[in-house]
């Protein structure tokens, strides 16, 4: 993982898991146990889905730059889909409040979006490449 990409990941996921504390104390506060579970399991959800997605867009663009929009796709596609499914397997779940887990998956989202703009922001990343540092022969071979 380059440091640009690490910075940002941190600058998304430190405010993301600030914010899933101060939430789950509100959502155990509000709607006891089972709220603080749902609150949790819906931010780190959230920062999982984000961060993950991250970080394999961040190896696809190192690794084979030509293919970066197709995997970005394929990636954003394949988080859907186990998204979906984590969805259809927690829809019952008499373990946590559901209302609660949407709050949690929505703030951690909102928290995670936010902190990774922000570190996109003050992250100076190149978009192109220096020319090397050889001497100029002032356009003569």
């Amino acid at each position: 993982m380059q440091s640009n990409d690490a910075r940002i990941v941190r600058g998304a996921a430190i405010p993301t898991a600030v914010a899933g504390v101060v939430a789950t104390i509100i959502g155990a506060v509000v709607a006891g146990a089972d709220g603080a579970l749902g609150v949790a399991l819906g931010v780190l959800v959230a920062a999982v889905f984000f961060g993950g997605g991250l970080i394999s867009l961040g190896y696809v663009g190192r690794r084979w730059p030509d293919l970066f929009f197709g995997a970005a796709f394929l990636i954003y596609t394949t988080q859907m889909g186990f998204l979906l499914g984590l969805l259809l397997l927690l829809r019952d779940a008499s373990f946590l409040n559901g209302r609660a887990f949407a709050i949690g998956v929505l703030a951690g989202t909102a928290v995670w979006l936010a902190g990774q703009v922000r570190a996109h922001l003050k992250v100076k990343t190149l978009y192109v490449e220096p020319a090397s540092a050889a001497p100029s022969t002032g356009g003569r071979p």
